[in-house]
């Protein structure tokens, strides 16, 4: 399992978005699902599943989040890894069954192929042709977008990553040039970044939107020990109303999950009355204890 997963919020279709997913993409699977009950959203599917090597984690835990366009995941196809304008057509047209063209499949400037859209299930994709590019990033990039109050703050913000996770570098940085207005000069057209692995994009936006981070997309870290766990809580929560069960906000609004690696294995037990009492356990903290964990399990 990667150190940062992406984990979806669904109301009801965790497990059916997850099966259409892996029905559509590349080498996709789902590796896991169990049924966590008794939780204050009622019996809750939490599904693990991968698409072409890119893991994971869904949820159906109520109609509390929607999905909006500030985290998006972008779909590289690169025709040097064999990635071709074909593949791309057939997974757009697949995507958007059921959802909405928002930049309909065509070229533009910056790329021969690029097409974005929101699917059935209210997810937000970009699909690009990154045709005579630099060969370098993955298939699946998760993307931020800061808009509103976090407008100019997108390179802070990827600076804050950047310093918190040990395994981590910056890649390329295009700014908006003098003339972009509403866009400020200098402010970030596109950046990317990975984080132990994770590759991230970032770009923000001087139009008015109307939405802002929430936990309908938040990013799982997986820690070996108490003291990892320590770590990334005290560095990555800023906003303590929003600590619940491993999950915490930083200072910009983004969702995290500081989650013990254990804890997944715990939860894939056959012993489902261990699984319960896991679980129950994990409702009753802010920050997750490992200790805890493994009593409530043994």
């Amino acid at each position: 399992m990667s150190k940062i997963v992406p984990n979806l919020w669904f109301d009801q279709e965790a497990k059916q978005a997850a099966e259409f997913y892996c029905a559509v993409f590349p080498e996709a699977k789902i590796t896991h699902s169990v049924v966590l009950r008794d939780t204050p959203s009622g019996d809750c599917d939490l599904v693990s599943f991968e698409l072409a090597g890119q893991p994971f984690m869904a949820i159906s835990a109520g109609p509390l989040f929607k999905f909006n366009p500030s985290v998006s995941f972008i779909l590289n196809f690169d025709p040097s890894q064999g990635r071709t304008r074909e593949d791309l057509e057939a997974l757009w047209n697949s995507l958007l069954s059921g959802g909405e063209a928002l930049m309909p499949l065509g070229p533009y400037p910056f790329a021969p192929l690029f097409g974005y859209l929101r699917d059935r299930y209210g997810v937000f994709w970009q699909l690009i042709l990154s045709d005579n590019m630099e060969p370098r990033l993955p298939f699946v990039i998760p993307s931020l977008l800061f808009v509103g109050d976090l407008h100019g703050k997108a390179e802070e913000a990827q600076n804050f990553y950047l310093s918190i996770f040990k395994d981590a570098h910056s890649g390329v940085t295009f700014r908006y040039p003098a003339g972009s207005e509403p866009e400020q000069e200098g402010t970030l057209m596109y950046s990317d970044f990975t984080l132990e692995g994770q590759w991230f994009s970032v770009s923000e936006s001087a139009l008015q939107h109307g939405f802002s981070f929430n936990e309908a997309v938040s990013f799982m870290v997986f820690c070996d020990t108490q003291e990892e766990i320590d770590y990334y809580w005290s560095k990555l929560s800023a906003v303590p109303e929003a600590e619940q069960c491993g999950w915490l906000k930083d200072q910009y609004g983004l969702s995290w999950q500081v989650v013990p690696r254990a804890m997944l294995a715990m939860l894939q037990e056959p012993d489902q009355e261990r699984v319960q009492r896991v679980n129950q356990a994990v409702l009753q903290m802010k920050k997750l204890e490992l200790a805890e964990l493994q009593r409530a399990y043994a």
